[in-house]
């Protein structure tokens, strides 16, 4: 097929690389270069490990609770759970780590000062990280 019956989707450096992909797959029927597209465009997200590795995807949803936060992840039967209360005197931290209803986890700390909303939300940060960590290895 001829050059110009490819569309470039963008201009500039994109349409370049557009042009000489296409290029490139011109030589093959215009089925098998549709299927080889998708199949390419499919790749980087796979390599960016975008896609669930266990086939559930993890869900966070992150909260305002008064001058804290509260943190619930969950990926299938699995729940973790992390609230941060503030108050002018302390700071409280609950953890808790449910799998199919059953606690793993279920901890708390307080400490004898109020944390800054940056170190609650470093602390937040770090749980939801160590969290995913630990998912992608199970």
């Amino acid at each position: 097929m001829p050059p110009s019956v490819y569309a470039a989707p963008c201009g500039g450096y994109n349409q370049l690389v557009w042009s000489l992909f296409m290029d490139r797959f011109q030589r093959y029927s215009t089925a098998t270069g549709l299927l080889m597209i998708v199949a390419f465009s499919v790749l980087p997200a796979v390599r960016a490990g975008s896609l669930p590795v266990s086939g559930e995807e993890i869900q966070i949803e992150v909260t305002k609770k008064g001058l804290g936060k509260q943190v619930v992840i969950s990926q299938g039967a699995r729940e973790w759970f992390m609230l941060i209360d503030v108050t002018p005197d302390n700071a409280v931290i609950i953890r808790q780590e449910t799998d199919q209803g059953r606690y793993l986890v279920d901890e708390s700390e307080t400490h004898d000062r109020p944390m800054t909303p940056g170190e609650v939300d470093a602390a937040i940060a770090d749980y939801v990280n160590s969290v995913k960590t630990r998912a992608r290895k199970q």
